[in-house]
Parts: C-alpha cells; structure tokens; sequence
C-alpha cells in the first residue's frame, strides 16, 4: 500500500497592516507615468498623490 503524500498550505503573509490603504500599501504615495510629446508616449514614472487615501496611508472604509 503506497503512502498519502501530505502537502502543507503556505500561511499568507500580509503585505500591509489590515489599517493601510490597498493602492499605495500605507505609504500615500503610488507610482504616475509621465507621458510627454505628440503621440504622448510615457518615458518614466514619478510618484503621485494616493487618491484613494489623499495621502495618509490609513484606508478610508476602516
């Protein structure tokens, strides 16, 4: 009779405190492309203004 193989499920490991805001991960600011010229293509990327959270890292619907 061959053996069960047991697996362990991997435990979650949060990324932000239940608190922080989900979009910029508590730190009010997330990545913006800057897009320049014509045909506005994007060149790099600077950091914005969370709007979710109007920079204070906390979420609004805790």
């Amino acid at each position: 009779m061959a053996t069960t193989k047991r697996t362990t499920k991997p435990t979650p490991q949060p990324s932000a405190e239940p608190g922080d805001c989900k979009p910029c991960g508590g730190t009010g600011n997330v990545p913006t492309t800057v897009r320049v010229g014509r045909k506005r293509r994007p060149v790099g990327q600077q950091d914005g203004l969370c709007l979710n959270c109007f920079g204070s890292g906390t979420d609004p619907n805790a």
